[in-house]
């Protein structure tokens, strides 16, 4: 009699021990995060703070998931920015209300607290007191560009002490070469957080289609017939500094895009992000430019007609009219519109070979894709992210 009791005790030990396990289980769920660390995710999220310059708070609002975000650490999901700048007929050029595109898509997000204080500081009194359930935090945009970075580390283990559920993201600016492989791995996590991954997996591999068109239209280019190509951030700070504006390295995402995907050559052979001389401009002398977000938004028109630029005007670009603009990227890191930039790059390093592409005619479906809006929103997307001048007259 004793000895069937010690069984049934035992059996039913078992049973309350697989129980618990069963139920811990379904309370939380396991995510490998970008630094390879196993993380336990609560399976019910209600509450996310974001420390991210977008891509996190796009891919939430395309999983579903952008209503559990109650705090962000960067301004550019919330910017909404207008810019002017003088033609050298006297009149200017007005550029309102561009935004990232989940600003437009997500009003709410712009009324959001922030947990981030003056520069890169983050005030972590504010990020405990909106009680979140979790913490997604993106290195490699805007104010968190490295993991080596004391205030990166720093940052880290101050709300992993927290007890916060923390997910860390790595974004291209931390690895050695960048590898667009990499935001769509950043993707996938998200969408292992939230129980999305089917979803997540056809965002990731849409992006990836995009890119892989281009890279096939251009591969067989010989090295020789290769055009030269600049992106050149006209930023006005270079220019009270004296320069002319800022240009971008060979280890840069950006000339990633120009020389592995678009096959094409960086017309800047070094490293880094400096500010060049009018002088040293006109000697690199590209074939082709392409302006990027710096300090501001930059259209081609810019370029061809502000009064500061005509000491440049003898560049074989803007002689040709052979100038383009990517989007207007508050931060300037790459989101979910990267494909975005590099379709901008090859129309205007290989226009014959994309002559069959009408850009503001794939900017529609590009934001039909990813986000799942309407013609109407399209357009709407198009017109905030500053990119109507492709639109055929």
């Amino acid at each position: 009699m004793m000895r069937s009791s010690i069984k049934y005790l035992f059996a039913l030990a078992c049973i309350c021990l697989l129980l618990g396990t069963c139920l811990a289980a379904e309370e939380t769920r396991t995510v490998v995060d970008g630094r390879g660390v196993e993380v336990q995710v609560p399976a019910e999220i209600k509450r996310v703070v974001t420390v991210s310059d977008g891509l996190i708070e796009s891919t939430m609002f395309i999983l579903g998931e952008e209503d559990k975000i109650v705090g962000l650490g960067s301004i550019s999901p919330q910017t909404v920015f207008n810019y002017t700048y003088p033609t050298v007929s006297g009149g200017t050029y007005e550029y309102k209300d561009g935004m990232h595109p989940v600003a437009y898509l997500y009003p709410r997000i712009r009324e959001l607290p922030r947990v981030t204080e003056s520069g890169a500081s983050m005030n972590f009194e504010a990020l405990s007191g909106l009680n979140p359930d979790l913490v997604i935090l993106r290195v490699g945009d805007t104010a968190l560009r490295s993991m080596e970075s004391d205030d990166v580390q720093k940052t880290i283990k101050t709300i992993e002490a927290l007890g916060i559920p923390f997910v860390v993201l790595k974004g291209p600016p931390c690895f050695d070469k960048p590898d667009l492989s990499k935001i769509s791995d950043e993707i996938r996590i998200i969408g292992k957080i939230f129980g999305k991954e089917e979803k997540a997996d056809k965002l990731a591999g849409y992006l990836e289609s995009q890119t892989k068109l281009v890279f096939e239209r251009t591969k067989d280019i010989p090295e020789a017939e290769r055009p030269t190509v600049l992106v050149f951030g006209a930023s006005p700070t270079a220019r009270k500094a004296g320069g002319v504006g800022s240009v971008k390295g060979t280890d840069t995402i950006d000339s990633y895009f120009t020389e592995e995907i678009v096959h094409a050559k960086n017309a800047f052979r070094s490293t880094g992000q400096p500010t060049l001389s009018a002088e040293q401009l006109l000697s690199l002398n590209p074939d082709v430019i392409v302006l990027c977000t710096a300090n501001g938004y930059h259209p081609p028109e810019e370029l061809y007609s502000a009064p500061y630029y005509q000491n440049v005007g003898e560049l074989s670009a803007v002689r040709n009219r052979r100038v383009m603009s990517l989007p207007w990227t508050p931060g300037n890191t790459k989101r979910l519109e990267y494909p975005i930039d590099i379709m901008v790059i090859a129309k205007a390093t290989y226009p014959e070979r994309f002559s069959d592409i009408d850009l503001g005619e794939w900017l529609l479906d590009f934001y039909k894709n990813v986000y799942g809006v309407d013609e109407e929103t399209a357009k709407a997307l198009r017109s905030v992210q500053w990119m109507d001048w492709c639109v055929k007259k």
